[in-house]
């Protein structure tokens, strides 16, 4: 029979605190007259916490699969209720005030994020590092990669309905679900609002599950690996601007700055920060096809017009373009050369046409390959 509400927590080794978690959940259902039933999604514990989990009438949910995130799909995917909150079983949220979740996603909302830093963050509660650098740091960057309006990334309190549940497709199972929660959430267009919430230090005596630097390593890897156009596109854009300014003002003359005068071997640097750039741009189009036709990234109208205007043409044109500017380039370094009668030149001068040759042959050969590749990538989206 179907519940309105499943209380899903995670579990591994939570004997000191499951049972007080527990029995907050069932009067929150009690004294507030709701549906519903509790989930301990159990993830290999040892110490007795299946037991008392059953004791208190919880249904109880083994998941194999290691990982926090494992854990979690495991027990969402075992509730029979309509909606979904979920919390950590270390008694740091107060499982007896979930009203403004369960408010929230009557009204229609996908994703209910809970928000410690509005609510209440008790002295002790969140390591100095979590809450002054990490949880910061992480969630302007989700605002910024996804324009999310959301202030705590990272809280571990938060509720859903089953259907947006399954619209989101959560793969990870680690740490980083919760920001592929909320990640994929934005991605497939659905509502997400935050709602106040509390947090007080655990009731555990052993040390937490999470580390610091490698589970934050995880979310910050799955932000920019979910993000092609920050950790690519952006970055490429930018070096190809730098260095195409910086090149062409070298071109004509020699850059002087406080006695210090960057010449042709800057040249060198400046140019290779073009063909750099250009490779950032080919890993970012690359890397968008592999996650929207591994749907991994849902397809959207920015990724059909890609074909649209990057297709096998075009990319050859330009690319025999620049093949023939640098064979030009050469032709004309070659000439001054045959003008010495082959003798020794000045490279000051003659650099500075032999250095953009090789450039743009070397740019045209990439925009060709590129293309070439690229248009058997695009023989599936164009076929669709």
């Amino acid at each position: 029979m179907n519940k309105e509400l499943s209380i899903v927590m995670p579990c591994l080794n939570e004997a000191e605190t499951l049972g007080i978690c527990i029995k907050k959940a069932q009067s929150f259902l009690f004294k507030n007259q709701v549906d519903g039933e509790i989930i301990i999604a159990d993830n290999g514990s040892t110490d007795g916490s299946q037991d008392i989990a059953k004791n208190l009438k919880a249904k109880v949910v083994p998941v194999k699969e290691k990982g926090y995130g494992s854990a979690l799909r495991g027990g969402i995917e075992a509730a029979s209720g309509k909606y979904i909150i979920m919390a950590d079983a270390d008694d740091s949220y107060n499982f007896e005030a979930l009203q403004p979740f369960l408010n929230e996603l009557r009204t229609g909302t996908d994703l209910v994020m809970g928000n410690r830093f509005k609510g209440g963050v008790e002295k002790g509660a969140m390591p100095f590092l979590h809450k002054y650098l990490g949880n910061p740091v992480l969630s302007f960057l989700g605002r910024l990669f996804y324009k999310i309006d959301i202030g705590d990334f990272h809280c571990g309190l938060r509720g859903f309905s089953k259907e947006a549940y399954y619209k989101m497709d959560l793969k990870t199972t680690g740490m980083e679900f919760a920001s592929e929660m909320i990640v994929k959430s934005k991605l497939n267009n659905l509502k997400i609002t935050e709602v106040p919430t509390t947090l007080k230090p655990d009731g555990r005596t052993r040390a937490p599950h999470l580390n610091t630097w490698k589970d934050g390593w995880r979310h910050l890897r799955f932000l920019l690996l979910y993000s092609p156009q920050w950790l690519f596109l952006i970055p490429g854009v930018f070096l190809i601007l730098l260095g195409f300014i910086t090149s062409a003002i070298i071109i004509s003359h020699p850059i002087v700055i406080n006695n210090i005068e960057l010449d042709v071997h800057t040249l060198l640097y400046t140019s290779s920060s073009v063909l750099i750039g250009f490779q950032f741009i080919v890993f970012y189009a690359l890397t968008k096809i592999y996650a929207v036709e591994n749907n991994l990234l849902p397809k959207s109208e920015r990724y059909q017009k890609l074909f649209k205007y990057l297709n096998l043409e075009t990319g050859l044109i330009i690319g025999v373009l620049f093949l023939i500017i640098g064979i030009g380039l050469s032709y004309f370094g070659l000439s001054i050369w045959k003008h010495l009668n082959f003798g020794e030149l000045n490279p000051s001068e003659t650099l500075r046409i032999i250095i953009p040759a090789v450039f743009t042959i070397l740019l045209g050969m990439q925009i060709i390959f590129f293309s070439l590749f690229f248009s058997i990538l695009g023989l599936k989206s164009t076929n669709d």
